[in-house]
């Protein structure tokens, strides 16, 4: 009987033992939320990402994409991070102003000439330094993401700051945003990316900022008969990860995942500065939105209006970080 009983135990062990063998090698599972469709810039990183993953990390690691905010939008998604309910994301880099002032720098206008800029600042010492800015609220920023330039658009034409005064603008949660159309005399409003398109077709709001992919891919031309060319400012995402998460996986698993996604950063961003031209072309090509074109003149007149915004938050930003973007367009 006791020799029945010490079989029943080892069985018993055994099994219970195979059962956590089976448990630690369920793979782990990585949720990637973001705000827009999947065929953005955003979008397809996070595709290619999930494919790299799948086809190097297989049975380790599950990528599963959910984009068009079906998880969070970009105002709750960070929350949901430290929570555990989400382990990536790729918010745009106005709203990380509630964890780090110094983020804010990308939403000065005027800012950077050109992408090329952006890149060369984002990719140097000073932009990498600024992945690390989140450690002390519980997040890691694993690499820039590009969608383009913005641009302005509206229910009348936009030429000068004075076409802007009055007009309802939708911004992103920045108080730098709010600023600049502030200087313009324009008034600001933040809502999230999600309702922009309502709001736009309903006239509860005048006009927007976005890039050509977001104004193109979210229909927001259908609904403005001008867009200005304004390459104001730059609409750039950061990709984030939780710090428990991040430090939570092996070492080895980490190291993949960090390839992984750099290469699917370098896809998103090859398909950003080709979709800038192509929607473009597209938007162009519909009728629906006539696209104007600023004079130098009335370019200059928007930089002046604009560019006190950046001695309004230099404390707040830090002046080396903008002398060091400044510094990238050259």
């Amino acid at each position: 009987m006791n020799l029945l009983k010490k079989s029943l135990t080892a069985l018993t062990i055994c099994a219970a033992a195979a059962g956590a063998t089976l448990v630690q090698a369920a793979p782990v599972e990585l949720k990637f939320a973001h705000v827009v469709a999947e065929n953005t810039p955003k979008g397809q990183m996070a595709i290619k990402f999930r494919d790299l993953v799948a086809e190097r990390l297989a049975g380790k690691v599950e990528v599963k994409v959910f984009p068009n905010s079906q998880l969070f939008g970009d105002n709750k998604v960070l929350e949901a991070m430290l929570l555990g309910d989400v382990q990536m994301a790729a918010p745009s880099l106005s709203k990380f102003q509630k964890y780090t002032k110094s983020l804010q720098l990308f939403d000065l206008p005027f800012l950077f000439k050109d992408m090329a800029a952006v890149e060369r600042f984002q990719s140097g010492p000073t932009g990498q330094e600024m992945l690390g800015s989140l450690k002390k609220k519980g997040l890691i920023g694993l690499g820039y993401l590009h969608n383009g330039m913005k641009q302005l658009s509206a229910n009348d034409p936009l030429r000068t700051p004075a076409d802007a005064s009055g007009k309802k603008f939708r911004i992103m949660t920045s108080d730098v945003l709010q600023a600049q159309f502030e200087a313009v005399k324009g008034v600001p409003l933040k809502k999230p990316f999600s309702e922009v398109f309502t709001l736009l077709q309903t006239k509860a709001i005048d006009g927007q900022e976005n890039t050509w992919s977001n104004i193109y891919s979210k229909k927001f031309f259908e609904v403005q008969p001008y867009i200005t060319e304004s390459n104001h400012g730059v609409l750039d995402y950061l990709v984030v990860t939780s710090t428990e998460f991040w430090m939570g996986l092996d070492e080895d698993v980490r190291s993949e995942l960090s390839k992984a996604l750099n290469e699917a950063i370098a896809h998103g961003n090859a398909i950003a500065a080709q979709k800038a031209e192509d929607d473009k072309q597209a938007i162009a090509d519909s009728g629906r939105s006539e696209i104007l074109m600023l004079t130098d003149a009335e370019r200059q007149q928007w930089v002046d209006a604009m560019k006190p915004v950046w001695a309004q938050f230099a404390s707040e930003v830090g002046q080396k970080n903008i002398d060091a973007a400044v510094a990238s367009n050259k």
